[in-house]
């Protein structure tokens, strides 16, 4: 038994051995050999595909909808209300859509990883910038999502971590300002390699990518403004840089096309909104009075023109309910419908007889500006996927949202100016976006001009006014409230701002005082009663539940009502 073993070793060694030799000579001949690479089989990505990738998969369908967390955000910020877990704020650590989210982070990190690594070993500094940019944004995403996330681990997998830890929220952002810098820096040298049409946001230009990195970088500073990552000195240096966002031009946004094959490219919401049989999710009834003024908290009788623009309604002014209503009684059996302007929807809390009929027949849903749907026209529709054209773009980081940010920065003396003259600036340059979008939309209908019009300058001036008069607090309310209706159809922001501000004030079916103000005049009076309020506001979200399964430095799962990120002060 001894004697085999001995052979067996022998035997082994000497096939080693001989692997060695065969190793070493092969090495050296294909070294001598190889005067020329094999294109047609590269081992890695080249850097433009790489950088589409990336945007395609992961920066653009982040916190978007239909697939994605862009339905939860949007009702927990009361621009849409749902008959899904998301009403009531009942978000399970489970669910589908944000832990979509959560993969997409974390392959788009994997990507980068690889493009920041081939970049920097190739010199291919713009690449690289670029990268670094990206990086900062969706790491700073997810903090504002979950809190403390993996990060300096995430990414690992190859040096054998397949367990990472969960890198405290603030440091992850501390770290997000230092990428911003490196990536700027790494693209103003200009060298190796240029992207073009690879890069789907700036075409290559990094003039406009330095612009976005400044311009996101004052913004992650006002988000952090109450904290002790805040930064005096650091702001006052980008101030006086003065290289940020000029027009819409430098928007941060992916452009939507019609086209279907091979893959449908049209606006996630308009696909969610205009193409499914069962629709879940609705304008929100609070959304609705504010732009309407209705609201006795703010814009009291100072009706928003971008209304017909923001949602379409099925029904014509004065319409009856047409599969909901009882024709016998004159019940029109409604969640919430004004007869005055044929709006229909359903509310958040609602407990009542009418929130799960089906409503897709009565319904109204987003217009021709947040998705590339339809403009209301005061006629009423049959909604179907040809009610539009789905060419609308996600807007992620946009000029006239900056202009808001600069305006609360204003307004809490962190830089200087006149916050009033900002905001006007701010609701100017968002009228003109809803312009540029519907413009783009390729739309038949015949939609009219919103900048320069009576209603638009009576609009903002009667905002202005507001304004003016207002304490420093309700100019703060003012400011975000702006900020909310200019940014609808993107809630990643204002899931975040409403956490650092309490602003806009959103419905409270637990509050004092009855909820909504409509009064329809049918004989059906809404019953406010029939809306509550069981769960508390989720300050984040859970972890998702397979992550914390498989990961086995994961924390133990948080109560997502009184976690809190970093800058929730």
């Amino acid at each position: 038994m001894k004697k085999m073993k001995k052979i067996t070793q022998r035997k082994y060694t000497n096939h080693f051995l001989s692997f060695l030799i065969l190793l070493v000579t092969f090495y050296s001949c294909t070294e001598y050999l190889d005067v020329d690479t094999d294109t047609d089989n590269p081992v890695n990505a080249p850097l433009n595909q790489l950088l589409t990738n990336i945007q395609v998969n992961s920066v653009a369908p982040l916190t978007d909808f239909n697939f994605w967390s862009g339905d939860m955000l949007q009702t927990y910020t009361h621009q849409l209300t749902a008959r899904e877990e998301q009403d009531q704020y009942g978000t399970k650590s489970d669910n589908v859509l944000l832990n979509n989210d959560w993969d997409n982070v974390y392959l788009g990190l994997t990507d980068l990883e690889t493009l920041i690594s081939q970049a920097s070993s190739s010199e291919d500094n713009v690449y690289l910038g670029i990268a670094q940019i990206l990086k900062a944004y969706l790491v700073t995403v997810a903090v504002d999502l979950w809190g403390d996330v993996p990060f300096t681990e995430a990414t690992q997998l190859a040096t054998g971590i397949v367990s990472p830890i969960f890198d405290a929220d603030e440091s992850i952002y501390t770290a997000a300002l230092n990428l911003l810098d490196e990536g700027k820096a790494n693209i103003n040298t200009g060298t190796g390699l240029l992207p073009g049409g690879d890069d789907l946001f700036y075409a290559g230009s990094t003039a406009q990518w330095i612009k976005f990195a400044n311009s996101f970088k004052l913004k992650l500073y006002n988000q952090v403004r109450l904290s002790s990552l805040y930064n005096q000195a650091d702001v006052d240096q980008l101030v006086s840089e003065n290289n940020f966002f000029s027009s819409s031009a430098d928007d941060f946004q992916f452009n939507h096309t019609v086209n279907i094959t091979p893959s449908d490219e049209r606006n996630q919401l308009f696909q969610g909104a205009y193409g499914g049989a069962q629709v879940s999710y609705y304008i929100s009834p609070w959304f609705y009075e504010i732009l309407m003024g209705m609201n006795p908290n703010i814009h009291i009788g100072n009706q928003d023109p971008r209304i017909p623009y923001y949602w379409a309604n099925q029904l014509a002014d004065g319409q009856f309910p047409r599969d909901q209503g009882d024709a016998a009684t004159g019940d029109p059996n409604a969640d919430y419908w004004d007869k005055s302007t044929g709006f229909f929807t359903i509310r958040f809390g609602s407990i009542g007889p009418d929130r799960d009929h089906a409503v897709q027949n009565d319904a109204s849903f987003p217009g021709i500006f947040p998705c590339g749907g339809r403009y209301d026209d005061n006629a009423g529709f049959s909604r179907n996927i040809a009610s539009g054209t789905g060419v609308a773009p996600k807007r992620i980081f946009t000029y006239d949202e900056f202009l808001y940010v600069k305006a609360e920065m204003i307004q809490e003396s962190l830089i200087s100016g006149d916050a009033e003259t900002m905001l006007s600036t701010a609701m100017t340059a968002s009228f003109a976006k809803v312009d540029e979008v519907v413009s783009g939309t390729g739309t038949a209908q015949s939609v009219p001009v919103l900048s320069g019009s009576t209603a638009v300058t009576d609009f903002i001036t009667n905002v202005a006014a507001e304004f003016n008069t207002a304490s420093p607090a309700k100019q703060l309310e003012i400011i975000m409230t702006q900020k909310w209706v200019a940014t609808f159809g993107d809630p990643m922001d204002q899931y975040t701002d409403y956490r650092r501000t309490g602003y806009p004030v959103l419905a409270d079916p637990n509050g004092a005082s009855p909820e909504y103000q409509l009064d329809n005049a049918d004989g059906w009076p809404l019953n406010d009663g029939l809306t509550v309020l069981n769960n508390n506001f989720q300050t984040t979200f859970f972890w998702p539940q397979p992550e914390l399964d498989l990961n086995q430095n994961a924390p133990e799962q948080k109560d997502p009502t009184t976690h809190k990120v970093f800058w929730d002060n």
